[in-house]
């Protein structure tokens, strides 16, 4: 039996689990995956098995991500939120799964990471930071209700070459539309 915290009929969100660590640290070395986070390096798994202990005792909020579309929950993903509790806001970061991208899940789990941040961890601010010319990436963070915030000009790498950050931030205050927090409270 998977846990699933949050969900809509297509996602969920579930605990992070030390028992995926070999699959965490797989899609970690997916190439298409390293680029969109800039990363030149791969990791062997004994390093990943290094820091999934110390993530998992850590102060950061990590959720599992589960395709729901299909007759099990499957995992696909992970999302972080990387709280500064002294301000109240969180980075947040996103990893999907090669075979899971294009089909809504990133923009879905998104979606519920951030009802968790305003609605649980009262959060009132969560920003990230995208490559520009991961466009894929960047539509699916405005579907969920980022907003452009800024640029930090030539501080990342794409395919090789040095390009822009772009800063998106999500308010609590914009958040809007349906809320699967507030559906668990009152039951429905």
């Amino acid at each position: 039996m998977t846990d699933l915290w949050l969900s809509t009929p297509t996602c969920a969100l579930g605990p992070y689990r030390a028992d995926l660590t070999e699959t965490y640290w797989r899609w970690e070395q997916d190439p298409t995956l390293m680029v969109g986070y800039g990363r030149q390096v791969p990791e062997s798994l004994e390093a990943r098995a290094e820091g999934m202990a110390h993530q998992l005792r850590g102060a950061n909020i990590r959720f599992t991500v589960y395709d729901l579309t299909g007759d099990e929950p499957v995992p696909v993903g992970v999302t972080t939120l990387l709280p500064d509790d002294s301000v109240r806001t969180a980075e947040f970061v996103v990893m999907l799964a090669r075979e899971a991208r294009g089909r809504g899940l990133g923009a879905e789990a998104t979606r519920l990471t951030l009802d968790y941040a305003f609605h649980v961890s009262a959060l009132r601010m969560v920003w990230l930071k995208v490559l520009a010319p991961n466009s894929a990436a960047v539509a699916a963070y405005e579907r969920a209700g980022f907003r452009h915030a800024g640029r930090l000009r030539e501080s990342g790498y794409w395919l090789g070459e040095v390009c822009d950050e772009v800063l998106m931030d999500a308010l609590s205050a914009d958040f809007n539309g349906p809320s699967a927090v507030r559906a668990l409270l009152s039951g429905e």
